[in-house]
């Protein structure tokens, strides 16, 4: 079994095509840039550049260790580029003064792998943090969009169970709730359905699905989850060693005749893709 050259671009990759590949597809709330990132002498990022289009659910896929979850890291103002730039809202985050940058990180939410929750904090008081500590909103105020948010995802009955007490499944939940609670115009998933069966995947994505139907914003979803991704996306994106091989619509993506995207999302083993 071979295993596809990271130094031979794919068909429709940006080496052969006037505009990057993944820019141009309608307005974008982030755009990212030629973005390089290097930790020590291994390249994650090599050039990158995308475009997440305003209202649409995009989803990033590709092999584990190709850059998905450092890239949405660009996105959220945590890793500062080596090189390129990333866009939010149409400024460039790193050209910002610290407070400027937390204040467009107050527009985004981000639902981590496993939830990122205080464990010494309840359910309540884990969807109330980012409303109390970035916003002056009284308690009656904070009360009111917990129990909406709460109610959403289907866990007011668990409100006073800290972490230890949750299932997988609810602490993503919860984590999803603590993401919608400021109203963010953005939402970054990285892997959501981490660790979650079939079941609880399904309706992870009806959850998803569901709030981006009430409250509109560009989602961004990191996973590995081939049925979860057809059934999320408007966009879908391939990483393959810190570069963009594909994007497109979803439609375009599971009609891909490329062999490596072809591959990737029917699980094949026979074709470009290795163990490497």
């Amino acid at each position: 079994m071979s295993t596809i050259s990271s130094t031979l671009p794919a068909a429709g990759s940006s080496s052969d095509r006037a505009a990057p590949l993944g820019t141009g597809h309608g307005r974008a709330t982030i755009s990212v840039r030629n973005l390089w990132k290097t930790f020590g002498t291994h390249e994650i990022l090599r050039g990158l550049s995308v475009d997440f289009v305003d209202g649409a659910i995009t989803t990033i896929l590709g092999p584990s260790g190709t850059g998905k979850s450092v890239l949405l890291s660009h996105i959220v103002g945590l890793l500062e580029p080596d090189s390129g730039t990333v866009e939010a809202f149409g400024q460039d985050i790193w050209s910002l003064r610290e407070e400027e940058r937390a204040e467009t990180r107050k527009r985004i939410g981000v639902l981590f792998q496993d939830g990122a929750l205080f464990g010494n904090l309840d359910v309540y008081d884990n969807v109330a943090y980012p409303l109390r500590k970035n916003t002056d909103k009284s308690e009656d105020e904070i009360h009111e969009i917990v129990m909406a948010r709460t109610q959403e995802v289907g866990l007011t009955a668990a409100l006073n169970r800290v972490p230890s007490q949750l299932s997988g499944g609810m602490k993503k939940r919860a984590g999803f709730a603590r993401a919608l609670a400021v109203e963010p115009e953005v939402v970054l998933f990285d892997e959501p359905d981490s660790g979650l069966d079939p079941v609880r995947t399904s309706l992870l994505c009806d959850l998803i699905l569901e709030a981006h139907g009430t409250h509109k914003g560009t989602y961004v979803v990191v996973t590995h989850n081939i049925p979860a991704a057809k059934r999320l996306s408007d966009y879908v994106g391939v990483l393959w060693k810190g570069e963009l091989i594909f994007f497109g619509t979803a439609d375009e993506a599971f009609g891909s005749r490329d062999p490596f995207v072809q591959q990737f999302l029917s699980g094949e083993s026979a074709g470009p893709l290795g163990m490497d």
